[in-house]
Protein backbone atom coordinates (compact mmCIF):
# COMPACT_ATOMS: atom_id res chain seq x y z
CA UNK A 1 0.00 0.00 0.00
CA UNK A 2 0.98 3.25 -0.70
CA UNK A 3 2.60 5.48 1.83
CA UNK A 4 0.54 8.92 2.35
CA UNK A 5 1.86 11.92 2.15
CA UNK A 6 0.47 15.57 3.44
CA UNK A 7 1.61 18.88 3.28
CA UNK A 8 3.11 20.52 6.48
CA UNK A 9 4.22 23.79 4.70
CA UNK A 10 4.11 26.64 2.11
CA UNK A 11 5.69 29.76 1.06
CA UNK A 12 5.03 31.68 -1.92
CA UNK A 13 6.68 34.98 -3.73
CA UNK A 14 4.10 37.14 -6.33
CA UNK A 15 3.84 40.53 -7.44
CA UNK A 16 0.21 40.48 -5.46
CA UNK A 17 2.54 40.08 -1.91
CA UNK A 18 5.55 37.47 -0.80
CA UNK A 19 4.03 36.85 2.41
CA UNK A 20 1.45 33.92 2.54
CA UNK A 21 -1.43 35.04 4.49
CA UNK A 22 -1.11 38.87 3.26
CA UNK A 23 -1.58 36.97 -0.18
CA UNK A 24 -4.79 35.16 0.60
CA UNK A 25 -6.30 37.80 2.52
CA UNK A 26 -5.69 40.28 -0.59
CA UNK A 27 -7.23 37.72 -2.77
CA UNK A 28 -10.16 36.86 -1.01
CA UNK A 29 -10.76 40.83 -1.20
CA UNK A 30 -10.39 40.77 -5.04
CA UNK A 31 -7.06 42.72 -5.60
CA UNK A 32 -4.80 42.49 -8.61
CA UNK A 33 -0.87 42.45 -8.69
CA UNK A 34 -0.81 43.20 -12.07
CA UNK A 35 0.48 46.93 -13.13
CA UNK A 36 2.67 48.42 -15.10
CA UNK A 37 6.14 47.38 -15.39
CA UNK A 38 9.05 48.83 -13.78
CA UNK A 39 11.73 46.04 -14.07
CA UNK A 40 12.76 47.60 -17.70
CA UNK A 41 11.22 50.13 -20.03
CA UNK A 42 8.99 48.77 -21.61
CA UNK A 43 8.62 52.14 -24.47
CA UNK A 44 9.52 49.50 -27.93
CA UNK A 45 7.23 46.65 -26.22
CA UNK A 46 3.74 46.03 -27.52
CA UNK A 47 2.60 45.10 -23.78
CA UNK A 48 3.52 47.65 -21.29
CA UNK A 49 2.58 45.99 -18.17
CA UNK A 50 2.90 42.57 -15.67
CA UNK A 51 3.12 40.92 -12.78
CA UNK A 52 6.90 42.04 -12.05
CA UNK A 53 7.70 42.19 -8.38
CA UNK A 54 10.05 45.21 -8.60
CA UNK A 55 9.86 46.18 -5.00
CA UNK A 56 11.67 43.00 -3.84
CA UNK A 57 14.91 41.70 -2.55
CA UNK A 58 16.25 38.25 -1.67
CA UNK A 59 18.44 39.94 1.05
CA UNK A 60 16.83 39.01 4.64
CA UNK A 61 17.50 34.98 3.15
CA UNK A 62 20.98 35.12 1.57
CA UNK A 63 23.85 37.00 1.99
CA UNK A 64 25.08 39.61 -0.57
CA UNK A 65 27.68 37.08 -2.21
CA UNK A 66 25.18 34.61 -2.46
CA UNK A 67 22.71 36.58 -4.12
CA UNK A 68 25.13 37.80 -7.14
CA UNK A 69 25.60 33.99 -7.86
CA UNK A 70 21.72 33.47 -7.89
CA UNK A 71 19.85 33.73 -11.01
CA UNK A 72 16.84 35.82 -10.07
CA UNK A 73 14.26 32.61 -10.22
CA UNK A 74 16.62 30.80 -7.90
CA UNK A 75 16.45 33.51 -5.73
CA UNK A 76 12.63 33.75 -5.99
CA UNK A 77 12.72 29.94 -4.90
CA UNK A 78 14.87 30.11 -1.76
CA UNK A 79 12.65 32.72 -0.60
CA UNK A 80 9.52 30.87 -0.47
CA UNK A 81 11.60 27.69 0.20
CA UNK A 82 12.81 29.33 3.43
CA UNK A 83 9.52 30.50 4.32
CA UNK A 84 8.04 27.06 3.73
CA UNK A 85 10.40 25.31 6.27
CA UNK A 86 10.03 27.98 8.44
CA UNK A 87 6.04 27.21 8.75
CA UNK A 88 6.41 23.48 9.03
CA UNK A 89 8.93 23.91 11.22
CA UNK A 90 10.97 21.17 10.77
CA UNK A 91 14.78 20.63 12.06
CA UNK A 92 16.56 18.96 9.27
CA UNK A 93 19.76 18.11 11.39
CA UNK A 94 17.35 15.67 13.32
CA UNK A 95 16.66 13.20 10.40
CA UNK A 96 18.21 11.25 7.85
CA UNK A 97 19.79 13.66 4.76
CA UNK A 98 19.56 10.82 2.97
CA UNK A 99 15.66 10.92 3.42
CA UNK A 100 14.93 14.42 2.27
CA UNK A 101 15.39 15.99 -0.87
CA UNK A 102 13.65 18.84 -3.42
CA UNK A 103 12.03 18.69 -6.69
CA UNK A 104 11.49 21.95 -8.10
CA UNK A 105 9.92 22.71 -11.79
CA UNK A 106 10.69 26.02 -13.82
CA UNK A 107 9.50 26.49 -17.27
CA UNK A 108 12.27 28.77 -18.61
CA UNK A 109 15.22 28.85 -16.06
CA UNK A 110 17.79 31.54 -15.76
CA UNK A 111 16.23 33.63 -18.52
CA UNK A 112 17.61 36.78 -16.92
CA UNK A 113 21.49 35.61 -16.75
CA UNK A 114 20.58 34.00 -20.39
CA UNK A 115 19.90 37.68 -21.48
CA UNK A 116 22.57 39.70 -19.50
CA UNK A 117 25.58 37.40 -20.36
CA UNK A 118 24.41 37.26 -23.98
CA UNK A 119 24.84 41.05 -24.26
CA UNK A 120 28.21 40.89 -22.33
CA UNK A 121 29.58 38.11 -25.05
CA UNK A 122 28.43 40.50 -28.03
CA UNK A 123 29.21 43.77 -26.68
CA UNK A 124 32.51 43.13 -24.28
CA UNK A 125 33.80 39.89 -25.96
CA UNK A 126 34.09 35.74 -24.45
CA UNK A 127 36.20 36.53 -21.94
CA UNK A 128 34.16 38.66 -20.34
CA UNK A 129 31.03 36.55 -19.68
CA UNK A 130 30.67 35.34 -16.16
CA UNK A 131 32.13 32.15 -14.79
CA UNK A 132 29.11 31.54 -13.20
CA UNK A 133 26.51 32.03 -16.21
CA UNK A 134 25.73 28.38 -16.34
CA UNK A 135 25.45 27.49 -12.46
CA UNK A 136 23.37 30.14 -12.81
CA UNK A 137 21.25 29.74 -15.91
CA UNK A 138 20.91 26.04 -15.14
CA UNK A 139 17.02 24.85 -14.54
CA UNK A 140 18.13 22.68 -11.73
CA UNK A 141 19.70 25.16 -9.88
CA UNK A 142 16.57 25.93 -7.55
CA UNK A 143 16.54 22.50 -6.21
CA UNK A 144 20.17 22.50 -6.10
CA UNK A 145 20.55 25.66 -3.89
CA UNK A 146 17.90 24.48 -1.93
CA UNK A 147 19.79 21.41 -0.99
CA UNK A 148 22.80 22.61 -0.41
CA UNK A 149 21.43 25.35 2.14
CA UNK A 150 19.95 22.50 4.36
CA UNK A 151 22.24 19.85 3.65
CA UNK A 152 19.36 17.29 1.93
CA UNK A 153 21.36 14.76 0.34
CA UNK A 154 17.90 12.91 -0.83
CA UNK A 155 16.37 12.50 -4.54
CA UNK A 156 16.80 16.53 -6.11
CA UNK A 157 16.22 17.95 -9.51
CA UNK A 158 14.27 20.00 -11.79
CA UNK A 159 10.98 19.63 -13.81
CA UNK A 160 10.53 21.36 -17.00
CA UNK A 161 7.18 21.06 -18.69
CA UNK A 162 6.11 24.85 -19.37
CA UNK A 163 3.68 25.76 -17.38
CA UNK A 164 2.84 22.67 -15.83
CA UNK A 165 6.28 22.13 -14.42
CA UNK A 166 5.19 23.14 -10.83
CA UNK A 167 2.69 20.62 -10.99
CA UNK A 168 4.52 17.65 -12.58
CA UNK A 169 7.42 18.85 -9.95
CA UNK A 170 4.65 18.68 -7.07
CA UNK A 171 3.40 14.74 -8.52
CA UNK A 172 6.99 13.02 -9.02
CA UNK A 173 7.38 14.70 -4.86
CA UNK A 174 4.05 13.07 -3.87
CA UNK A 175 5.06 9.75 -5.47
CA UNK A 176 8.70 9.62 -4.52
CA UNK A 177 7.33 9.83 -0.83
CA UNK A 178 4.46 6.91 -2.03
CA UNK A 179 7.36 4.68 -2.80
CA UNK A 180 9.12 5.32 0.50
CA UNK A 181 12.53 6.79 -1.47
CA UNK A 182 12.59 10.08 0.67
CA UNK A 183 10.25 10.51 3.81
CA UNK A 184 10.49 15.25 3.04
CA UNK A 185 10.47 16.73 -0.15
CA UNK A 186 10.65 20.62 -1.08
CA UNK A 187 9.03 20.88 -3.82
CA UNK A 188 6.87 23.68 -6.02
CA UNK A 189 8.01 25.82 -8.92
CA UNK A 190 9.52 29.38 -9.57
CA UNK A 191 10.46 31.49 -12.66
CA UNK A 192 11.61 34.89 -13.36
CA UNK A 193 10.87 34.96 -17.38
CA UNK A 194 9.81 39.18 -16.84
CA UNK A 195 12.54 40.05 -18.74
CA UNK A 196 12.47 42.08 -22.36
CA UNK A 197 12.82 39.02 -24.03
CA UNK A 198 10.59 37.07 -22.56
CA UNK A 199 7.79 39.44 -22.64
CA UNK A 200 8.96 40.28 -26.12
CA UNK A 201 8.44 36.92 -26.92
CA UNK A 202 5.64 35.97 -25.87
CA UNK A 203 3.66 39.19 -27.18
CA UNK A 204 5.27 38.55 -30.69
CA UNK A 205 3.31 34.78 -30.61
CA UNK A 206 0.03 36.87 -29.59
CA UNK A 207 -0.16 34.94 -26.71
CA UNK A 208 -0.63 38.09 -24.02
CA UNK A 209 -2.78 40.29 -23.45
CA UNK A 210 -2.71 44.41 -24.78
CA UNK A 211 -4.71 45.65 -22.13
CA UNK A 212 -2.68 48.23 -21.73
CA UNK A 213 -4.77 50.96 -20.70
CA UNK A 214 -6.08 49.10 -17.61
CA UNK A 215 -3.34 46.35 -16.24
CA UNK A 216 -5.28 45.73 -13.18
CA UNK A 217 -8.16 44.62 -15.21
CA UNK A 218 -6.11 42.59 -18.38
CA UNK A 219 -6.29 39.15 -17.13
CA UNK A 220 -9.87 38.28 -17.07
CA UNK A 221 -10.16 34.18 -17.31
CA UNK A 222 -13.72 33.02 -18.90
CA UNK A 223 -14.80 36.80 -19.51
CA UNK A 224 -16.39 37.13 -22.75
CA UNK A 225 -13.59 39.54 -23.63
CA UNK A 226 -10.53 38.25 -22.81
CA UNK A 227 -7.38 38.78 -25.15
CA UNK A 228 -4.38 36.63 -23.46
CA UNK A 229 -2.54 35.84 -20.65
CA UNK A 230 -0.93 38.77 -18.34
CA UNK A 231 3.26 37.77 -17.66
CA UNK A 232 4.14 37.76 -14.07
CA UNK A 233 7.18 35.84 -11.98
CA UNK A 234 7.26 34.13 -8.69
CA UNK A 235 7.35 31.37 -6.75
CA UNK A 236 5.17 28.79 -4.56
CA UNK A 237 7.40 25.96 -2.73
CA UNK A 238 5.53 23.50 -0.23
CA UNK A 239 6.60 20.61 2.33
CA UNK A 240 5.59 17.21 1.42
CA UNK A 241 6.25 14.73 4.22
CA UNK A 242 4.97 11.20 4.69
CA UNK A 243 1.67 10.99 7.29
CA UNK A 244 3.25 9.04 10.14
CA UNK A 245 6.45 11.15 9.69
CA UNK A 246 4.65 14.69 10.11
CA UNK A 247 2.53 13.20 12.94
CA UNK A 248 6.01 11.78 14.95
CA UNK A 249 7.12 15.31 15.04
CA UNK A 250 3.77 17.40 15.77
CA UNK A 251 4.11 19.15 12.69
CA UNK A 252 0.51 21.53 11.81
CA UNK A 253 -0.82 19.61 8.74
CA UNK A 254 -2.37 22.21 6.14
CA UNK A 255 -4.00 18.52 4.01
CA UNK A 256 -3.56 15.60 2.19
CA UNK A 257 -2.43 14.81 -1.32
CA UNK A 258 -4.78 12.86 -2.47
CA UNK A 259 -3.73 12.28 -5.98
CA UNK A 260 -2.12 13.53 -8.92
CA UNK A 261 -2.55 12.78 -12.70
CA UNK A 262 -0.69 13.66 -15.98
CA UNK A 263 -1.32 13.26 -19.93
CA UNK A 264 0.05 14.82 -23.15
CA UNK A 265 -2.62 16.28 -25.83
CA UNK A 266 0.04 15.39 -28.55
CA UNK A 267 -1.39 17.94 -30.65
CA UNK A 268 -0.16 21.31 -30.81
CA UNK A 269 3.30 23.01 -29.45
CA UNK A 270 1.29 25.76 -27.68
CA UNK A 271 -2.50 25.31 -28.43
CA UNK A 272 -4.57 23.31 -26.26
CA UNK A 273 -6.78 20.63 -27.65
CA UNK A 274 -9.47 21.89 -28.56
CA UNK A 275 -11.71 19.51 -27.00
CA UNK A 276 -9.64 19.64 -23.78
CA UNK A 277 -8.65 15.92 -24.24
CA UNK A 278 -5.72 15.91 -22.71
CA UNK A 279 -6.59 18.01 -19.51
CA UNK A 280 -10.05 15.82 -18.86
CA UNK A 281 -7.56 13.10 -19.12
CA UNK A 282 -5.02 14.36 -16.21
CA UNK A 283 -8.35 15.43 -14.39
CA UNK A 284 -9.69 11.79 -14.79
CA UNK A 285 -6.16 9.89 -13.88
CA UNK A 286 -5.87 12.46 -10.64
CA UNK A 287 -9.27 10.69 -9.33
CA UNK A 288 -8.41 7.55 -10.04
CA UNK A 289 -5.29 7.76 -7.87
CA UNK A 290 -7.33 9.53 -5.48
CA UNK A 291 -9.85 6.67 -5.60
CA UNK A 292 -12.56 9.88 -5.29
CA UNK A 293 -15.31 10.65 -7.77
CA UNK A 294 -15.81 13.58 -9.16
CA UNK A 295 -19.04 14.66 -6.93
CA UNK A 296 -15.94 14.62 -4.12
CA UNK A 297 -14.56 18.19 -5.81
CA UNK A 298 -15.50 20.88 -4.41
CA UNK A 299 -13.02 23.45 -5.69
CA UNK A 300 -11.34 23.62 -8.69
CA UNK A 301 -8.06 26.05 -9.24
CA UNK A 302 -8.47 26.30 -12.75
CA UNK A 303 -5.70 26.78 -15.26
CA UNK A 304 -7.77 29.10 -16.39
CA UNK A 305 -4.87 31.59 -18.01
CA UNK A 306 -7.50 34.21 -19.89
CA UNK A 307 -6.46 33.01 -23.09
CA UNK A 308 -9.98 32.22 -25.73
CA UNK A 309 -8.80 29.14 -26.65
CA UNK A 310 -7.42 27.74 -23.21
CA UNK A 311 -9.87 28.63 -20.81
CA UNK A 312 -12.53 27.52 -23.51
CA UNK A 313 -10.98 23.81 -23.73
CA UNK A 314 -10.63 23.42 -20.02
CA UNK A 315 -14.45 24.47 -19.76
CA UNK A 316 -15.22 21.56 -22.06
CA UNK A 317 -12.60 19.87 -20.27
CA UNK A 318 -14.54 20.48 -16.80
CA UNK A 319 -17.44 19.23 -17.98
CA UNK A 320 -16.72 16.16 -19.68
CA UNK A 321 -14.79 14.60 -16.35
CA UNK A 322 -17.62 15.98 -13.53
CA UNK A 323 -20.67 15.38 -16.28
CA UNK A 324 -23.78 16.86 -13.79
CA UNK A 325 -21.44 17.89 -11.11
CA UNK A 326 -19.36 19.94 -13.38
CA UNK A 327 -22.07 23.46 -12.57
CA UNK A 328 -22.00 22.38 -8.73
CA UNK A 329 -18.38 22.70 -7.88
CA UNK A 330 -16.65 26.13 -7.35
CA UNK A 331 -14.36 27.03 -10.22
CA UNK A 332 -12.20 29.50 -9.81
CA UNK A 333 -8.43 31.07 -11.68
CA UNK A 334 -6.67 32.82 -9.28
CA UNK A 335 -4.12 34.32 -12.12
CA UNK A 336 -6.82 36.81 -12.17
CA UNK A 337 -4.97 38.35 -9.35
CA UNK A 338 -1.28 37.48 -10.10
CA UNK A 339 -1.37 36.96 -13.72
CA UNK A 340 0.71 33.76 -15.12
CA UNK A 341 3.84 32.65 -13.75
CA UNK A 342 4.35 30.08 -16.39
CA UNK A 343 5.73 27.02 -14.59
CA UNK A 344 5.59 28.54 -10.83
CA UNK A 345 2.02 28.65 -11.17
CA UNK A 346 1.02 25.28 -9.44
CA UNK A 347 3.16 25.84 -7.05
CA UNK A 348 1.03 28.58 -5.57
CA UNK A 349 -2.19 27.35 -6.80
CA UNK A 350 -2.02 24.37 -4.78
CA UNK A 351 -1.15 26.68 -1.66
CA UNK A 352 -4.43 28.83 -3.17
CA UNK A 353 -5.94 25.20 -3.10
CA UNK A 354 -5.06 24.30 0.65
CA UNK A 355 -6.27 27.50 2.27
CA UNK A 356 -9.40 27.31 0.40
CA UNK A 357 -9.37 23.49 2.77
CA UNK A 358 -8.30 25.38 5.83
CA UNK A 359 -10.98 28.07 5.74
CA UNK A 360 -13.57 26.55 3.72
CA UNK A 361 -13.70 29.50 1.08
CA UNK A 362 -13.26 29.24 -2.96
CA UNK A 363 -11.21 31.88 -4.23
CA UNK A 364 -13.17 34.71 -6.62
CA UNK A 365 -12.41 34.80 -10.75
CA UNK A 366 -11.91 38.57 -10.44
CA UNK A 367 -12.72 40.58 -13.96
CA UNK A 368 -15.45 38.39 -14.83
CA UNK A 369 -18.01 41.05 -15.93
CA UNK A 370 -18.90 39.38 -19.16
CA UNK A 371 -20.58 35.98 -19.82
CA UNK A 372 -18.85 33.70 -22.67
CA UNK A 373 -21.61 31.50 -23.94
CA UNK A 374 -18.83 28.85 -24.26
CA UNK A 375 -17.56 29.06 -20.87
CA UNK A 376 -20.68 28.26 -18.27
CA UNK A 377 -19.50 26.98 -14.90
CA UNK A 378 -19.90 28.87 -11.79
CA UNK A 379 -16.55 30.50 -12.18
CA UNK A 380 -16.60 32.26 -8.73
CA UNK A 381 -17.33 35.75 -10.10
CA UNK A 382 -15.51 38.40 -8.53
CA UNK A 383 -16.40 37.60 -4.89
CA UNK A 384 -15.30 34.66 -2.55
CA UNK A 385 -17.71 31.72 -1.58
CA UNK A 386 -17.71 29.92 1.39
CA UNK A 387 -18.84 26.28 1.37
CA UNK A 388 -17.80 22.97 2.37
CA UNK A 389 -14.78 21.84 0.55
CA UNK A 390 -13.41 18.24 1.43
CA UNK A 391 -11.07 17.94 -1.60
CA UNK A 392 -9.76 20.66 -3.77
CA UNK A 393 -8.18 20.17 -7.33
CA UNK A 394 -5.47 22.21 -8.72
CA UNK A 395 -4.98 21.74 -13.09
CA UNK A 396 -2.31 23.66 -14.89
CA UNK A 397 -1.59 22.79 -18.49
CA UNK A 398 1.74 23.78 -20.31
CA UNK A 399 2.96 24.47 -24.05
CA UNK A 400 4.31 21.23 -25.66
CA UNK A 401 0.52 19.66 -24.36
CA UNK A 402 1.85 19.21 -20.53
CA UNK A 403 -1.51 18.08 -18.42
CA UNK A 404 -1.36 17.77 -15.04
CA UNK A 405 -3.77 17.67 -11.78
CA UNK A 406 -3.39 17.73 -8.26
CA UNK A 407 -5.79 16.88 -5.69
CA UNK A 408 -5.30 17.72 -2.16
CA UNK A 409 -7.84 16.95 0.66
CA UNK A 410 -8.66 17.02 4.37
CA UNK A 411 -6.95 14.37 6.17
CA UNK A 412 -9.38 11.48 6.37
Amino acid sequence: MNRRVVVTGIGAVTSLSCQVDDLWKKVLAGESGIHELKLFDTADHKVHFGGDIHDWSCGDYVSPREAKRLDRFTQFAMVAGVDAVNDCGIEFEKYDPYTIGAIIGSGIGGLNEIESQTERLLHKGPDKVSAFTIPKLMLNAASGHLSIRYGLRGINYGVATACASAANAMGEAYRTIQRGECDVMITGGTEAAVTPMGMAGFANMKALSTRNDNPAAASRPFDADRDGFVLSEGAGILIFEELEFAKSRGATIYGEVLGFGASADAGHITQPDPEGTGAARAMSNALADARLNPTDIHYINAHGTSTPLGDKAETQAIKGVFKDHAGKANVSSTKSHIGHLLGASGGVELVFCLLALRDQMAPPTINLQTADPACDLNYTPNTPQEREIGAAMSNSFGFGGHNASIIVGRVR
